[in-house]
């Protein structure tokens, strides 16, 4: 689907939509993905996306200093979502991206890109257009906010910097860091929190989780619970809630 022909209009048909947010490392995707798996519904990652258009620019061999808003959209156009059994998958040119978006290079070029208004607008578009036809539950930058104002339920994690490098560093290396090594990643966190300070807000009616003390299954218990409230109040499409189920083996912590 091109940035120019996507379908905007507002509504989604019955559907439920979940809509969480939080600083990077906050556990937002991996936790999106459980709950999702606990309700039924598809995880949609808006990273994905941003990631996606970033590398397909890496692979036009344009360099990153010469990428303009146009240019992007150029590349986004080549991007698309493909439905599978519990979420979506990231393509370029038709071709699966999965592996390909989490290279350090496509990691390095994504805060240009995602500070792009017209290449945000877009992802924003492709992230509703999902959510017309599936029940789902959505991550990523401005999900309570810009992409789903009218969410059924928004959640906005958070936890200590320290917490969230531990976390984000048993990920990536799987291993419990050292205490040097938590140091300079929290750091690092702390300079990206003030970074996407304007890209990181909570809604207004968006309910505040601080995970630094909660395991990971007592925070999607804690949301899903909220998830089956928030449909009490306004019945949608039926769904019907699974016992827990471990996160997806390729989760990812952003």
């Amino acid at each position: 689907m091109s940035p120019d022909s996507v379908d905007d209009t507002p509504g989604r048909g019955g559907h439920v939509a979940v809509a969480i947010d939080g600083p990077a490392a906050s556990g937002k995707s991996s936790t999106a993905q459980w709950v999702a798996a606990e309700l039924g519904f598809r995880h949609v990652d808006s990273g994905a996306l941003y990631r996606a258009t970033t590398a397909a620019a890496l692979r036009s061999g344009v360099p990153p200093a010469e990428w303009t808003a146009a240019f992007l959209l150029t590349q986004a156009a080549r991007v698309s979502l493909a439905p599978n059994e519990t979420s979506f998958t990231p393509q370029v040119d038709g071709e699966s991206v999965t592996e390909e978006i989490r290279r350090p290079d496509v990691t390095r070029g994504v805060p240009h890109v995602a500070q792009v208004p017209a290449v945000r607008t877009w992802v924003n578009a492709q992230v509703r257009a999902v959510a017309r036809s599936h029940d789902v539950v959505c991550d990523g930058r401005d999900m309570g906010t810009a992409v789903f104002p009218d969410a059924d339920l928004k959640v906005f994690l958070v936890a200590d910097p320290w917490e969230r490098a531990r976390r984000r560093l048993i990920q990536r290396l799987s291993r419990g860091p050292t205490e040097e090594e938590i140091a300079e990643e929290t750091d690092r966190l702390v300079q990206r929190d003030a970074a996407d300070v304007t890209q990181t807000v909570q809604a207004k009616d968006a309910v505040l989780i601080d995970t630094t003390y909660l395991t990971q299954a007592e925070q999607v218990e804690r949301i899903v619970a909220l998830v089956r409230a928030a449909r009490l109040r306004r019945p949608l499409t039926p769904w019907e809630g699974l016992p827990l189920v471990p996160p997806p083996a390729d989760g990812s912590i952003d």
